[in-house]
């Protein structure tokens, strides 16, 4: 029964997304209707989040954060269903991008390592990446405890050529040869094991980061570049986005420098459009150990 209802729910999300945007977007806002003004979807997990990171500001503004961000949350679960049938032409021309720096770097056949946040449709970039850009995109992800869901997610995130790497295989598979230059992408905003974390003050609030973008950085010793995606707020499904460089020198930062750096960036970016962000997800759920080892701190060198 359980698989015969998810063939049922795969033919539909494969009927859906062969929908017009318009059409996708009209169910968008019905679908927020229901799980947010309905049934109160983590609503209390949502505000909380809201007001610990934003503890200056009044409630009226707590609530139309959120107000905007159930919007953004219905929209991607859309437009990433939209990416099953999505021609190459139409998500080029929904992103606008900053990426110089990339081209720098491919002259000099140099791979990098790419982290980012969950802002705005990190799904629909991969694949406007995988067709914009020379490198080999290599995407660390996790896998979904379905089989069937899994490969059809997996067939519409590969579907350009990006080689999808578990979160478990990463290390491994980031020292993998390869036939061109690769960025190894990394989202790294989720809620770590605390005793394993790096921990930092973020949004206000003690955060605990995976580490394994350090790790992996110093491995490779190739250029750090964060990535900032903002939401175009006059147009749906449109989205910009850019490179920073953190350092081309992995191996000589303070240790947890990389994180530091990649954190305080994505802060920046939260503050200037928090709707965009990732409320629903109970990030804070750990807390601080009392006592952390020296890599799960910053680092500090002397400098005399």
């Amino acid at each position: 029964m359980e698989n015969f209802l998810t063939r049922i729910a795969i033919k539909l999300l494969d009927t859906v997304s062969r929908f017009s945007w318009k059409s996708l977007y009209r169910l968008s806002d019905i679908l927020r209707f229901f799980i947010f003004d309905v049934f109160h979807y983590r609503q209390k997990v949502i505000l909380t989040n809201l007001r610990n990171s934003f503890p200056q500001e009044k409630e009226d503004t707590i609530q139309e954060i959120a107000k905007k961000y159930y919007q953004n949350f219905t929209d991607i679960i859309f437009e990433t269903i939209k990416l099953r049938s999505i021609s190459k032409n139409d998500l080029l021309a929904r992103f606008e991008a900053e990426s110089d720096i990339l081209d720098h770097y491919y002259e000099q056949q140099k791979n990098l390592v790419v982290v980012a946040g969950h802002l705005g449709n990190w799904e629909m970039l991969n694949l406007f990446a995988a067709v914009k850009f020379q490198y080999q995109l290599v995407v660390v992800y996790h896998k979904l405890a379905n089989d069937t869901f899994e490969n059809w997610f997996k067939d519409v995130r590969t579907q350009f050529g990006t080689e999808m790497v578990p979160m478990q295989e990463a290390f491994q598979r980031a020292i993998s040869p390869r036939d061109k230059p690769f960025l190894f992408i990394l989202i790294n905003d989720q809620s770590p094991a605390p005793e394993r974390a790096y921990w930092t003050t973020f949004l206000n609030q003690d955060t605990g980061i995976f580490r394994g973008v350090e790790l992996i950085a110093r491995k490779l010793n190739a250029p750090v570049l964060y990535m900032g995606v903002l939401r175009n707020n006059f147009k749906r499904g449109f989205y910009k986005f850019y490179f920073r460089l953190i350092t081309e020198t992995p191996k000589q930062e303070p240790t947890n420098y990389i994180l530091e750096k990649q954190i305080s960036f994505l802060e920046e970016d939260i503050v200037r459009q928090p709707d965009n962000w990732l409320w629903s997800h109970k990030r804070w759920k750990h807390k601080r150990p009392q006592v952390l080892h020296r890599d799960q701190t910053l680092e500090v060198k002397d400098k005399s």
